[in-house]
């Protein structure tokens, strides 16, 4: 007999313009190490453009941390297909121009065309969205993505763990969104309840 291997849960993960790459770049490092996902990447011209100004991350050191890379043209690419089968897509950062895109079903590029197909096969859809303060157009984009069934996460920091550094309020925002993926999480931290 064959020994069998329990299949991969596949996440595709794109980074867009909106401040925050460190987002995209945590999640990829998070996900890593866990045996069995795979993870498939997707950065838009501006994504690279800010990992380079924010994180000074080069192309090369990033794709290092994706199973599988795809062009953003490349809307030939396997994730544009819902025959693609994956746990979930990511948008960490999402830009306030990928967000209408999403909501408005303008397929125009790899990321969009990607959320799009996650959104009509009912998979997961988060969208990491930065940005402050909201105009009216950003809060109707984001209903309009809620009513289609994504999940807005914008990633507000928070505070009752006492965070003390940049990199713990970042890793919570991420646990909290594998948390959403439905992947397993041995080390992430969870809230016990006040101390008397």
């Amino acid at each position: 007999m064959h020994a069998t291997h329990p299949p991969h849960h596949r996440v595709i993960v794109a980074i867009s313009g909106a401040s925050g790459a460190v987002y995209g770049v945590q999640l990829l490092q998070a996900l890593r190490p866990m045996a069995h996902v795979r993870t498939h990447l997707v950065v838009s011209s501006a994504g690279w453009l800010n990992l380079q100004q924010e994180l000074g991350m080069t192309q090369n050191h990033l794709e290092d941390l994706a199973d599988v890379v795809h062009p953003i043209h490349d809307v030939g690419a396997s994730i544009a297909s819902g025959s693609f089968m994956c746990e979930g897509m990511v948008i960490a950062p999402c830009s306030m121009r990928t967000l209408a895109a999403v909501a408005h079903g303008l397929s125009d590029n790899l990321i969009t065309r990607a959320a799009d197909v996650t959104l009509k096969e009912r998979r997961r859809l988060i969208l990491m969205v930065r940005e402050t303060p909201l105009n009216l157009a950003h809060l109707r984009n984001m209903v309009s993505v809620t009513e289609m069934g994504g999940i807005v996460f914008p990633p507000v920091p928070s505070f009752y763990q006492r965070p003390q550094t940049i990199a713990e309020l970042v890793d919570h925002s991420v646990s909290r969104v594998i948390d959403l993926l439905g992947l397993p999480q041995l080390d992430a931290q969870r809230w016990s309840g006040l101390q008397p």
